[in-house]
């Protein structure tokens, strides 16, 4: 690095710090904080992992007051846009507008008028609305300066809250000039990464990955057989908690009865789930911001934007569909630093409902009607006339088209009209390919619920399992979850300074290689055991290995000699050949999740 480089990483710093004070109050940037934001005065794009908590928004919050030109916020959920505006009102950080569904058609005008004249410095928007031409036309106009897209991993088709109207951010960043694009997640693995990157067309992005543990919490399974004999548990478990506290459910139903029954002993508890009133969830995201709960009995959709420091325990009435998604969840635990718990109450039968939901399968003959019309058709059809003939919703035809594009037979104009693919298959073959690749996600989804069985029944330490299925080697054992507790010997107590024998680079299979399997193709060892390894593949998804079989069988699994075993995965972005959409799904099925 050249002294003018120096110099000037050194004026790029001072400019971030008098920032984050002056305008924001902070007077420390925390790790991985102030590199992200250097890059991004660069012009370059960024990957930032970080735990929740960690601090994301503030990435590019603080680049945004010396970036001439508005910035763009790609957020998926209404509340949290809510709760990062009124975060930015109360400074002088030059205004913040949302346009979004909730509000009427004037709101968002005056919103855009806001933007074009000036006068707000970030604008909120969901993918749903980026999906329409004419907001990202006018969007276009305004030359924004810093795009973030929050929640990333949204954007993978692999991800463990995969949402269809995220795979067309890439162009729309395109359309908007691509300006920096910061990608903000608090969990993706290695190769769900690469596919946020390959999404949204960021091949030269700097990847910076801050570490996953969170030392502070407790990690626990309790297991059972009878559905009643758990639930008497839990209801014992949290009534004798002190502190604020949040259990998850599977279902709605759940979600109602837990909360009565906390109700009923002695606790102030509420529900939430996605079949309340709008005006019903809000006033309990308020009662829980406000500390006039003691718990929230919810499902899933109470999640994204939950940022209160002071949860002192989660529990989980169920395994959740994957390790992933349990990690965000009880991620929401203890963000203060302070002691916290997480315990996931457990019955194996349980995990046959994650699998009835992960079992849906795409309507084969809407997706024959689609390629049959627009192929006939011959030229560009609005997507809101292909939805009045097919009668379907804008959430299903989004689902429709993006399985048809993976196959290669339908693109999406810049203008959000869709054609068929000249020379693309014909229809029935382009179905043929569209149910096998979702029959192939599906696949990868049950197998992230048999990670989830891994989880909960393995007595190997529990915060080494799921840090390694996040990309983020662990060495020894934590002594604070149960399985280390319960066995605390001179073997298994916290040890981060050794590296186990059968982790070592010249073990078999080392974490993180690249290997091929004689049935399931290209993968990565994801997990690495005295006895066995997991890998990650493309087309089967997780799946778990016998090292005496691989050895009895010397052509059932190898090292890959045409792929280096892969680092730490931090730093510059792998550079990947640039891919059509279509092809994408297919060329990417080394799938995004990564499970010990």
């Amino acid at each position: 690095m050249g002294m003018r480089d120096v110099w000037g990483r050194m004026g790029r710093r001072r400019r971030l710090r008098r920032v984050a004070r002056e305008v924001f109050g902070w007077p420390d940037l925390r790790p991985g904080q102030g590199e992200a934001m250097e890059h991004l005065l660069r012009g370059r794009d960024v990957l930032l992992v970080m735990p929740t908590g960690g601090g994301k928004s503030a990435v590019y919050q603080v680049p945004a007051q010396l970036l001439p030109g508005p910035t763009v916020v790609i957020s998926p959920l209404i509340a949290l846009q809510r709760d990062q505006m009124l975060a930015l009102t109360g400074r002088d950080a030059g205004g913040a507008v949302m346009v979004n569904s909730a509000q009427s058609e004037g709101a968002s005008e005056d919103a855009m008028d806001q933007i074009r004249a000036g006068r707000a410095e970030y604008i909120f928007l969901s993918p749903e609305q980026l999906a329409k031409p004419s907001v990202v036309e006018r969007l276009a106009t305004v030359r924004p300066s810093l795009i973030a897209v929050d929640e990333a991993h949204c954007v993978s088709t692999w991800g463990h809250d995969f949402r269809p109207d995220y795979q067309r951010l890439g162009r729309v960043i395109e359309r908007l000039g691509h300006p920096p694009v910061i990608a903000l997640t608090a969990t993706a693995s290695p190769p769900v990464r690469d596919d946020i990157l390959a999404t949204l067309g960021l091949a030269e992005a700097q990847q910076i990955v801050r570490g996953f543990d969170r030392p502070n919490l407790s990690l626990k399974v309790r297991r059972f057989h009878e559905e009643t004999d758990k639930r008497k548990a839990l209801i014992e478990d949290a009534g004798g908690r002190k502190g604020l506290g949040l259990v998850y459910v599977a279902t709605r139903r759940d979600a109602e009865s837990y909360g009565e029954e906390l109700t009923a002993a002695g606790l102030r508890a509420a529900s939430y789930h996605a079949g309340m009133k709008a005006a019903d969830r809000k006033r309990v995201h308020e009662a829980f911001q406000n500390d006039e709960l003691d718990v929230v009995v919810a499902t899933s959709a109470f999640g994204m934007g939950i940022d209160k420091p002071d949860v002192r325990y989660v529990l989980h009435t169920a395994p959740p569909e994957s390790p992933e998604s349990y990690y965000q969840e009880i991620g929401r635990a203890g963000r203060d630093g302070e002691p916290a718990a997480a315990v996931l109450y457990y019955r194996s039968q349980d995990l046959g409902l994650r699998r009835f939901f992960a079992a849906g399968k795409p309507d084969e003959e809407k997706l024959l009607q689609t390629a049959t019309l627009l192929q006939t058709h011959g030229g560009t059809v609005p997507a809101t006339e292909m939805r009045t003939t097919l009668g379907v919703g804008a959430s299903k035809l989004t689902g429709l088209v993006n399985l048809l594009e993976q196959a290669g037979a339908v693109e999406t104009t810049g203008r959000g009209h869709l054609r068929y693919v000249q020379e693309g298959p014909p229809p029935e073959e382009a179905v043929a390919r569209a149910t096998e690749l979702d029959e192939k996600h599906r696949r990868v989804d049950e197998s992230r619920i048999d990670m989830m069985r891994a989880y909960a029944e393995t007595t190997d330490c529990r915060r080494r399992f799921l840090l390694e299925y996040l990309g983020e080697p662990y060495l020894g054992s934590c002594g604070h979850c149960d399985i280390c507790q319960a066995g605390a010997t001179a073997t298994n107590r916290p040890n981060r300074t050794s590296t186990p024998p059968d982790r070592t680079e010249e073990a078999p299979f080392p974490l993180h290689a690249e290997v091929q399997h004689a049935a399931w193709g290209t993968g990565t060892v994801m997990r690495v055991e005295p006895d066995r390894i997991t890998v990650l593949f493309g087309e089967a998804g997780y799946r778990t290995l016998s090292l005496d079989a691989i050895q009895r069988d010397n052509g059932l699994l190898t090292l890959r000699s045409d792929a280096p075993r892969p680092p730490a995965r931090r730093g510059r972005a792998r550079q990947r050949t640039p891919r059509t959409r279509r092809n994408k799904a297919a060329a990417d099925s080394k799938e995004s999740t990564t499970v010990p």
